[in-house]
Order: structure tokens, then sequence, then C-alpha cells
């Protein structure tokens, strides 16, 4: 009577394959991490760039009398009183039709900290000021106090 050969894998041969599965597994951990990481990232920056962006185009309606100075308060220096008013939009000027002029769909959410808070900068702030003094809306940032991938701090972008 022949032996005939066991068909499977023995118990070292299923703990090698296991220990190279974790050792592969642990080295592309900090590599989905840091994808992730960037990802964040570029999502903040197109977050930034469209907000704006709509400043600048609000900016720019205001300065060739698109928009009503008397709408903005007196200090405006033709920004947006908030981000909302980007949102909701303003009235055009000599329009009968009362259409109103949007730059935004929404206010985007921060991806670092999954709020739509964002940092705000007023033209009547100082450029080191650490809060908004609600005059306008000049520039914004992100509130996250976390770190880049490139060392810089995401306030600061």
């Amino acid at each position: 009577m022949r032996w005939r050969s066991p068909r499977g894998y023995s118990f070292v041969e299923l703990l090698i394959v296991s220990t190279i599965l974790l050792v592969l597994a642990s080295a592309v951990q900090p590599l989905v991490r840091v994808t992730m990481q960037r990802q964040k990232e570029v999502e903040l920056r197109r977050a930034l760039r469209e907000m704006r962006d709509a400043i600048d185009r609000f900016k720019d309606a205001a300065d060739m009398g698109m928009i009503p100075v008397t709408e903005l308060s007196p200090n405006s220096e033709g920004y947006p009183p908030d981000l909302e008013a980007l949102v909701e939009g303003v009235s055009v000027a000599n329009d009968a039709s009362n259409r109103k002029l949007k730059l935004l769909r929404r206010v985007p959410i921060d991806p670092m900290t999954g709020e739509a808070e964002w940092g705000l900068r007023s033209y009547q702030d100082r450029p080191d000021a650490s809060s908004w003094g609600g005059q306008n809306v000049f520039d914004v940032r992100s509130l996250s106090t976390g770190t880049a991938l490139d060392g810089s701090r995401y306030r600061d972008w």
C-alpha cells in the first residue's frame, strides 16, 4: 500500500505566508496614511482657491459698479461682508429683474477640520492678526492647527 502525500498546506507554510502578508501590510500602511493626508491637502488648496476666487470676483464686480456699494457696509472696501454673501448672492445694480450675483454654491468644508468654518481676515486687519475684525472678508484660511507634509501650517496657507 502506498502512502499518499497529504493535500493542502502544512502549519509552517501557513505561518510563513501569514508573516509575509503582515510584513507587506505594515509596509503599506504608512504609504496609505501619507496618501490620505496628501488628498486632504489637495482638497484644502482647492477649497481655498475656490473661495479666494469668489472673493476676488465679488471685489471686481463691486469695483465695476455691478454691486451697489449702498448694500455693503461703509468699511467694506468692496469686499463681501461674510462668506454667506457669496452663497446667497447680492442684487445686481441697475437690473430690473432683481437678479442676484451668486459666486459660490455653498461654503466648502475644510477637509482638515471637517467643518464649514473658516478663519477670516478683513481688509482692515493687520497681516499678522489671528482674529477677524468683522468689517469684510478679504481672505480666508483653515482653522486647523495641523502641519502639512511640507512642514508648513495649514492655517498659513
